[in-house]
Parts: C-alpha cells; sequence; structure tokens
C-alpha cells in the first residue's frame, strides 16, 4: 500500500509538471505572440489598424489570397478525394509509388518548388517558354504563377487526411450498396461522403490555412508587382521592410484571424472524427 502511494504522488507529480512545461511552451511560444500581433497592430491607435487594412493595396492582395484559395482548395479537394478513394478501395500496380508522390510537396522546400515551377513556366528561359512566348500567356511574375505553386505545396492535406480514415473504414458498406444495386455515384454520395465528411472538412480546412499563409514558393513566382502578385504574407513583408510596423501587423492581424478561424472549425471536426471512430 506504501508503494502504490508512493507512486500515485510521484505520478500526480510528473504529471503535474508535465502540463506546466505543455502550458509554460504553449503560452510562450503561441499564445503570447498572438496576443502581440493584435497588440502591435493597434499600438499606434484604431485609425491606424483600419487604414492598413482598407489599403486599395491591401485590399488586392486581399483579392488575390481568396482568389487563389478559391482555386486550390476546391481542385485539391477533389483530387484529395479520387486519390484517397483510389489508394484505400482498390489495388492496383504502383500504388505505394503513387502515394509516395502524394507526400512530395512535403519533402520538397516551397522555395526549392517555386524555383522548379520557374524553370518550367519563366518566358525568358523556361522550358516552356517558346509555347508561352507563341500564346500569349504569362505565368511567372503573374497569379497563375501563384496558384500553380500553392496548388503544389497544398495537394497532400486531404489526400493525407482521407486515406488512413478510408482504409479504417473498408469497403464492405459500398460492396453491400453495389450488390443492392446502387450506381457508383449513389453509393459515394449516400455511403462514403457522409462516412467521411468530417475528415473531409479537416483536410479542407488544412489545405486552406496552408493556402492563406503560404511564403516560400509564392515569394519565389510573384515577382513582388504591388497590386497584381502580392498575397497577404507578401504584402506584410513589404510594408515590414519599409519599417511600418503598425500597418504590417495589421494586415497580419488578418491572416490570424483567418488561422484562428481554420483552427476553430478544425477542432470541431478533429473532435467529430474521434467521435465517429468510438462508435
Amino acid at each position: 500500500m506504501i508503494v502504490e502511494r508512493r507512486a500515485a504522488k510521484e505520478s500526480t507529480l510528473v504529471q503535474g509538471i508535465l502540463i506546466f512545461i505543455a502550458l509554460l511552451f504553449f503560452t510562450i511560444m503561441i499564445l503570447m505572440p498572438l496576443i502581440l500581433v493584435f497588440a502591435k497592430a493597434f499600438e499606434q491607435g484604431a485609425h491606424v489598424y483600419f487604414s492598413a487594412i482598407t489599403d486599395p493595396i491591401a485590399w488586392k492582395a486581399v483579392k488575390l489570397t481568396l482568389i487563389t484559395i478559391a482555386i486550390t482548395v476546391p481542385v485539391n479537394t477533389a483530387f484529395g478525394l479520387t486519390a484517397a478513394w483510389a489508394v484505400a478501395k482498390f489495388q492496383f500496380k504502383g500504388k505505394n509509388l503513387f502515394t509516395t508522390f502524394i507526400d512530395l510537396p512535403f519533402s520538397i522546400s516551397p522555395v526549392v518548388a517555386g524555383l522548379v515551377f520557374v524553370l518550367l513556366f519563366s518566358t525568358n528561359y523556361g522550358l516552356f517558354a517558346p509555347l508561352l512566348n507563341a500564346w500569349g500567356i504569362k505565368i511567372i511574375f503573374a497569379p497563375p504563377g501563384i496558384i500553380l505553386a500553392t496548388l503544389f505545396v497544398t495537394l497532400p492535406f486531404v489526400a493525407r487526411e482521407l486515406i488512413p480514415l478510408m482504409e479504417a473504414q473498408g469497403t464492405a458498406e459500398e460492396e453491400a450498396a453495389l450488390t443492392l444495386g446502387a450506381s457508383g455515384w449513389k453509393t459515394f454520395w449516400f455511403i462514403t461522403l457522409p462516412n467521411i465528411k468530417w475528415g473531409l472538412l479537416y483536410g479542407i480546412m488544412l489545405t486552406t490555412a496552408r493556402a492563406a499563409g503560404e511564403f516560400g514558393a509564392v515569394s519565389v513566382v510573384s515577382g513582388h508587382i504591388r497590386g497584381l502578385t502580392n498575397t497577404l504574407p507578401l504584402h506584410v513583408e513589404i510594408l515590414y521592410n519599409e519599417y511600418k510596423f503598425s500597418a504590417a501587423f495589421a494586415v497580419a492581424s488578418l491572416l490570424t484571424l483567418i488561422a484562428l478561424i481554420n483552427l476553430i472549425v478544425k477542432n470541431v471536426a478533429r473532435w467529430k472524427i474521434d467521435q465517429q471512430n468510438k462508435k
């Protein structure tokens, strides 16, 4: 009994120390920076804050960021659903190689990815330069390059969230539906999709967060042209380099709000997934 009580006390002490360390790390690395972003944003008053976020150049950066999200998220959602369905529900040659390629954007630095797109689509020395010049298409240092770079870096998130979930669920329900005469589309819409909806939402939120905050690859292909190829992260960098600190933090607060909204939705989705797995 004495040994058990001592072990219980030690266990409680260790648990308390670990919780304290975790909370301290959370406060220093996450909570304080979030608070400081808004504190610096309003440091020179509300008028400076609202002037920074309503500036026409800032709004063009917001617009480009939203356009990039509006294109990349649906495209990568469609790809992620297709890839996850293929990997989880079927056996085929090259399956392991295919899943490795899905993870490729995780392994490559975003800056390197941006340089690859420059080597491919630059109108000066890119591999496809003759075709692009002949057709009058500009990709690098233009919004299409930003969208392509963002598509690449956000490609794995939906697929990687859905593949283990769909593999764990198996194929029994889909096979039963097909046996009863349901079409492939009806099977997907009424059987598969309801079972993966929260995992899909989680993957979409991860994709959205990365698309909104991507800097490395976008910085390489954008050319930093104000009002044309600057997304929100690039606009923040320019303001900061010009020593407009309050304006930079004001615009950064918009990205912070997007991140907080994503965090809330992701946590709800993760809770729903855990509840679903317990059933």
